[in-house]
């Protein structure tokens, strides 16, 4: 395979950081052409999310159908789904069609603390989404979440959370510990063959909008160029750790900025 087809099904950010723009260039420069499915329309910026226009879950499935019934799509990654209908809209097509890697950013929160994720949407996500996912990219609190429990405090309850997450449909869990107070930023891969810790130093920078869409976006991009899921982990989170230390070079927004998704090319 010469050429990535990689498509982003998420939700919208004006201001370039995060969501299907954020996506989209991280599948640009890691060198997959990106296709995109849009869930919800958001009015946000640097500073916080300002309002939310719900898609309806029909048009979702139309766009999902124009890409998949034309594109061959290598990888896919899943942001923002606002709430169970566009849940039930987005599994009743990947079922459907049957990707070969599907990445789950169980996105919940804005990075401003915004909900992007209606409360009843989790168990939708639970119960049908889970099955059909590669790999799910939960944080720390978005674990806890999807388990009903307290968020993680230490890489112990880290991992045991990740075993429980595991247990629950999903074929691998990376488990994200940048909550923790620590000087490095520490993940846990869990796959049915076993764990394996990731980590990188923590960056001091203040502009980490977007985040958690990049790291998903670059895994869904990297996944058909190597072997399993721990190699993927790995050059995604290098590319990640770049983007955020090349964050502060750019000058977007008043609030929490971008991180620099083009830090190889400019």
């Amino acid at each position: 395979m010469t050429r990535i087809n990689a498509l982003t099904i998420a939700g919208t950010d004006p201001s370039g950081g995060a969501g299907i723009q954020a996506d989209l260039k991280a599948f640009s420069a890691l060198g997959a052409y990106g296709t995109s499915v849009i869930t919800a329309l958001v009015a946000q910026n640097t500073r916080g999310v300002q309002s939310v226009y719900q898609i309806d879950p029909g048009f979702v499935a139309a766009q999902l159908d124009s890409v998949l019934s034309d594109v061959r799509i290598d990888s896919a990654k899943i942001g923002m789904l606002a709430n169970s209908e566009v849940v039930a809209a987005v599994a009743e097509r990947l079922a459907h069609y049957r990707l070969p890697h599907v990445v789950l950013d169980t996105v919940m929160l804005a990075k401003s603390g915004d909900p992007l994720l209606a409360p009843e949407a989790v168990e939708a996500i639970r119960r049908t989404l889970l099955p059909l996912v590669s790999l799910m990219t939960p944080n720390l609190p978005e674990a806890a979440a999807l388990l009903a429990c307290a968020p993680a405090r230490d890489e112990t309850e880290m991992r045991h959370q990740g075993r429980e997450l595991l247990g629950m449909g999903c074929r691998a869990v990376l488990m994200k510990g940048g909550h923790l107070s620590e000087n490095e930023s520490p993940d846990w891969l869990f796959t049915r063959d076993g764990e394996q810790r990731f980590t990188a130093p923590r960056v001091a920078t203040r502009h980490t909008h977007g985040t958690g869409c990049t790291l998903s976006a670059a895994l869904a991009a990297l996944r058909p160029r190597h072997h399993d899921w721990a190699e993927t982990v790995q050059a995604a989170k290098a590319y990640l750790q770049q983007a955020l230390e090349q964050a502060d070079s750019l000058e977007v927004g008043q609030g929490i900025g971008p991180v620099h998704h083009f830090h190889a090319w400019w």
